[in-house]
Formats: structure tokens, C-alpha cells, sequence
């Protein structure tokens, strides 16, 4: 599960960076990063759930929920109850029939994570994901409005009542209603939870994530509070959506468009990153209005939105680069890399990977770069099976076929006799894979 909180600290690291600058939730983003790396190594994802929950919450600040909240809590009665307990399990009826509707999806996603898995070996799967949110930032910049047609959102309106029974059918039909801004974050989520495998995280991650975007509606309608006036801060929310499904597009095509080659992981890279994505910050990326009178802010605005997505994508490829220093020596033909080690009587590592596979990424730069790993594994010889996209051949699946396995990530270790010793399946660190190679003769 490693391997997953980084990725879901990273989806989070994007969300951070692009606040406008200067906002506590920007300021707070490198203690975020360091805390994620913490997470990682401790194997938890109890910090990865915290931030899917800090998601839901900033859906919905977005303009499709937060001016209803207040009405939706009037509908289903909350603040009419004569008693603080009366409008707290009101409140908590209305949040648990929203996540009666969203948790159902990351069970989805979770379950059929295989099949999402192997298609993302697809350019055309790829290019019709980068595709759907660069038209999701479009809609989130105001190029066009992605809504429910009004008929059919006042007849959702009008479904429950009031009690306990009412507030539970909003909250289910009020997620529907909040579809042109949850969709896009959904979307996001529903990707990085389809990698995991693991029914139980994907159905706690979306259930989390619908406490998020019902903690606001359960204040107001426990406490009564009164929340502040929709304001030009609500464009800001969906400007730092639109940037990051645009960061989104880019990652799921930088092998095809040949942006992998460009990341690097140094220091200079990382600070080069760091100022673009504060240039475009300052120059308007969030707080510039494409709806300005002046082409010069409108202007403004393009160029802003491409350096914070240049600088935040830089971010993305820093993290992803492999680290400097010494590495394991791959091959990268199967049948070279075997009569290898055949001939001198070595022991042979076989590395399945891909860019799309989240573990296969981690052992890469996190287990194969390891100085104790690169000692130990000079005694192999070592070859890269390579499935990225413009990479994928029907040879090198029926190999992959050869060792009956379907999924990534797969290392496989020959002993000198040429027969399997030992196999990888999942993201293993450095000193349980030096335990392996050792047992390896």
C-alpha cells in the first residue's frame, strides 16, 4: 500500500501547490510533503485518507455545492429541530445518504482496478483520459458549463422531505446535483483507487472523501452556523481545480509526448519547478478572471495557468526521476540478458514494469536505486521488460503470459540454473528485496 500513499500524496501535493499564494493551505504544503514521505516509509494510509477528506471538504467550496448548502440544510429540516441532538442526526442522515452513493464507486474502482490496470497500456485509452480532463479544466476555466438540466435538478430537489428518511434521499440525490463539480475530483480519485487492489481502501477512501464534502453541511445544520457569502473566492476554487486537471491530461500522455525525458531529479530541476509554479501564481493563474474586460488580465490568466502547470507537472517528474547515484545495470532485451547469464553461470533478474504502474515506480526508485540493493544485485544479470505505452509488444505480453501473471508490477529472480528462485508482485523495499537476492545463488 505504500505506493499508493505516495501516489494519493502527490494528487494532494498538486491540489497544495496551486492555492493562491500566500493562502495557510499553500503555506502548509512542503510540512505536507514531509509528512506524506513519513507516512510512506511507516507503511500507514491513515494520512492519505485525512487528505482525501481535505478533498471532499474543498469540493465543496466549489460554486456547484457551497451556495446550496445552506438551502439543502433548510430542505431536510435540520434547522427547524428544537434540539441540538435532533439536528445532529438529521444532519448525519443527509451526510450518510451521500456516501451511500459515493462509496459504491470506490468498491468499483477498487474491484476492477485489474482491468483499469491493463488499459492503461492503450494510447488510445490514454489520449481519451487526457482528453476528458483538458474538457473538465475547460468547463472548470468557464469555456462551458457542465450541469444538470433544470427540470430534473428541482425535481432532485424536491426528493426525501423532511425527517430522517427525507434527509437520507437528499443526501443521496444532492450528490447527483453536485456532479459538474464532484465529477472531475471523482474522476481524479476514482484513478489513483482503482491501483490499489484493495476493496476495503477503496471503499473507505470514497466513503472519506463524502465526509469531506458533508462536514460543511453537517456544521451548518447541527449548529446553525452561518457561512460566509459566496464570493470571486468560489472561481479561485474552480481555477485550482481546472490547473490540476490539466496537470492530470499531461501525466497520463507524458511517455507518448516524450515529457518523461524531460524530468530530472536534482536540485536545480526541483528549484526551477518551484519558481515557475510561483511566477505563475503571482502573474494569475487562480485570482485572474478569464470574464476580466481587459485582454491583457485575460492574457494574464493563460500564461499564469501554463507555468503553474508547467512548474507543478516539473514537481510530478521530479518526484518520479530516478534519484542520482549508482543504479543496477539493465538490459533491455529478454532474450540477450538470459544467454547472458546462461554463458556465465550467473543468476538472472527479470523487472516487469511500466509507467502506469504505480509499484513498478516505487521499486525503481526507491528499491533498485538502494546502495545495499545495487551491491547485492551486481552478482545478477538484470533486464527491463518495458510495457509503457509506445513500448507495449504483443512479445513482450506473451512473456509477461509465460510467467502466468496478468498485473504489475512482476520481478522475477533465476537462480544459475536458469529456474524461478523467487517473484515480486507488489511494492517491496530495499531490505526485504536484498533478503531475497541473497537467498538467490
Amino acid at each position: 500500500m505504500n505506493y499508493l500513499v505516495r501516489q494519493l500524496g502527490w494528487a494532494c501535493a498538486c491540489l497544495a501547490a496551486s492555492l493562491p499564494a500566500g493562502s495557510a493551505a499553500a503555506q502548509a504544503s512542503p510540512g505536507l510533503a514531509g509528512d506524506f514521505q513519513v507516512a510512506l516509509e511507516s507503511g500507514s494510509v491513515g494520512l492519505a485518507l485525512a487528505l482525501v477528506f481535505v478533498a471532499g471538504l474543498a469540493t465543496s467550496l466549489t460554486p456547484c455545492v457551497y451556495p446550496m448548502i445552506a438551502i439543502t440544510v433548510s430542505i431536510f429540516g435540520a434547522r427547524q429541530q428544537k434540539s441540538r441532538r435532533e439536528s445532529a442526526l438529521l444532519s448525519t442522515a443527509f451526510v450518510l445518504g451521500l456516501a451511500s452513493l459515493l462509496t459504491p464507486l470506490g468498491l468499483f474502482a477498487a474491484t476492477t482496478g485489474h482491468v483499469f490496470g491493463a488499459a492503461l497500456s492503450n494510447t488510445w485509452v490514454l489520449v481519451g483520459l487526457a482528453l476528458l480532463f483538458f474538457a473538465l479544466a475547460a468547463s472548470m476555466f468557464g469555456a462551458f458549463d457542465l450541469d444538470l438540466p433544470p427540470a430534473l435538478k428541482n425535481r432532485l430537489a424536491t426528493v426525501g422531505g423532511v425527517g430522517y428518511r427525507g434527509a437520507f434521499a437528499l443526501g443521496l440525490v444532492s450528490a447527483l446535483i453536485a456532479a459538474p463539480c464532484t465529477g472531475p475530483v471523482l474522476g481524479f480519485l476514482l484513478t489513483w483507487v482503482s491501483t490499489s487492489g484493495s476493496v476495503a481502501f477503496g471503499g473507505a477512501c470514497l466513503f472519506v472523501y463524502a465526509l469531506g464534502l458533508g462536514v460543511l453541511f453537517w456544521l451548518v445544520g447541527t449548529f446553525s452556523m452561518s457561512l460566509p457569502k459566496s464570493g470571486q473566492w468560489l472561481e479561485w476554487a474552480k481555477s485550482l481545480f481546472g490547473s490540476v486537471m490539466i496537470v492530470a491530461g499531461l501525466y497520463y500522455v507524458r511517455d507518448l509526448v516524450g515529457l518523461t525525458a524531460l524530468f530530472e531529479h536534482s536540485r536545480p530541476f526541483l528549484w526551477g519547478s518551484l519558481a515557475t509554479l510561483a511566477a505563475g501564481l503571482g502573474l494569475g493563474a487562480v485570482h485572474v478572471s478569464f470574464h476580466a474586460a481587459s485582454l491583457a488580465a485575460r492574457v494574464r490568466k493563460v500564461l499564469g495557468i501554463g507555468l503553474v502547470v508547467a512548474g507543478t507537472l516539473g514537481l510530478v517528474g521530479y518526484h518520479e526521476a530516478l534519484p542520482a547515484g549508482e543504479h543496477l545495470r539493465w538490459l533491455h532485451d529478454f532474450d540477450a540478458a538470459r544467454t547472458l547469464a546462461n554463458r556465465q553461470q550467473r543468476p538472472l533478474i527479470v523487472d516487469f514494469g511500466a509507467s502506469w504502474c504505480a509499484a513498478c515506480g516505487e521499486l525503481d526508485r526507491h528499491t533498485f536505486t538502494d546502495p545495499r540493493v545495487v551491491r547485492e544485485g551486481r552478482r545478477f544479470v538484470a533486464v527491463k521488460v518495458d510495457l509503457s505505452p509506445g513500448k507495449d509488444t504483443d512479445a513482450k505480453r506473451a512473456l509477461l503470459a509465460s510467467y502466468n501473471q496478468r498485473g504489475l508490477p512482476l520481478v522475477v529472480l533465476h537462480d544459475r540454473s536458469g529456474r524461478e528462485a523467487a517473484r515480486v508482485t507488489s511494492f517491496i523495499g530495499p531490505e526485504e528485496m536484498v533478503a531475497l537476492l541473497r537467498r538467490v545463488q
